[in-house]
């Protein structure tokens, strides 16, 4: 698939994208959110629809969150937008050199990204920031296929333990059609166990886009205001595991040094 091709695809898939309507509790959610509003938006039009990923379509890094903020990218309409846990996010991938500006406040702002592409396994933001098991399971085929448009895709970044855990389960399931080929024992054995979620953790996984090949999953805790305003999740340690992700993905050469 050319890069062209690419970007057609993932064009596609969110063109369909923004106009699911698979959870009910979620688009009741989503649309009552964008409708009441908060005070400080109350002139804003909100997304209030699924949102899509965002990013490079030749990335060979994809950052996997968790779902869309209710006054962030439901309000904005791109993942990680609008809110505190976007301005931590962007402005870490600012200084490492792959992000075009250190802020990402509405889709349409000018902000680009180089060799990295976001997404998450829930498209629409959740009371409480908790979609449920079968919100998650409903919403899997979405990633399946931005991740299926991703050709060059091969180093994981995952925010927190469900990203981590929906791209571990992803590789685990789209390993299988290509074990067949393997030796009866491998078979038997299945794919390596993922390691536990932990900050910092690495794990070399079956590529979750399926065939042959592997890929390498790094885990952070979520950028999220719990984690970077308590002082469990500092700037210092996630530039730490993004610059471990970014040499995994050959892109240390296009990154700046911290300042």
């Amino acid at each position: 698939m050319s890069r062209g091709g690419a970007a057609r695809a993932l064009a596609r898939i969110e063109a369909e994208l923004v106009e699911c309507r698979r959870c009910p509790r979620l688009v009741t959610w989503r649309e009552d959110v964008a409708r009441e509003k908060r005070r400080a938006y109350r002139d804003q039009t909100y997304w209030g629809r699924p949102v899509p990923g965002f990013g490079d379509p030749e990335a060979p890094l994809v950052i996997v969150g968790l779902a869309p903020a209710a006054h962030g990218a439901n309000r904005t309409g791109r993942m990680f937008t609008g809110d505190r846990s976007g301005d931590f996010l962007y402005a870490a991938l600012f200084r490492a050199g792959i992000a075009s500006q250190p802020t990402s406040t509405w889709r349409g702002d000018g902000l680009a990204l180089r060799g990295a592409f976001i997404t998450a396994p829930c498209h629409c933001a959740p009371p409480d920031n908790k979609p449920t098991s079968a919100e998650l399971a409903s919403c899997r085929g979405w990633l399946e296929r931005e991740l299926g448009a991703l050709r060059g895709a091969h180093v994981y970044l995952a925010l927190g333990r469900i990203g981590y855990e929906a791209v571990g389960a992803l590789a685990r399931a789209r390993s299988a059609p290509a074990a067949a080929g393997e030796p009866t024992r491998r078979r038997a054995e299945g794919p390596p166990r993922l390691p536990p979620f932990a900050h910092g953790v690495e794990a070399l996984i079956p590529d979750p886009r399926g065939g042959p090949g592997e890929a390498r999953l790094f885990g952070s805790y979520h950028v999220s205001q719990q984690n970077t305003q308590t002082g469990r999740l500092t700037e210092a340690m996630f530039d730490e595991v993004l610059r471990r992700a970014l040499r995994a993905a050959d892109l240390l050469a296009q990154a700046r040094s911290p300042t």
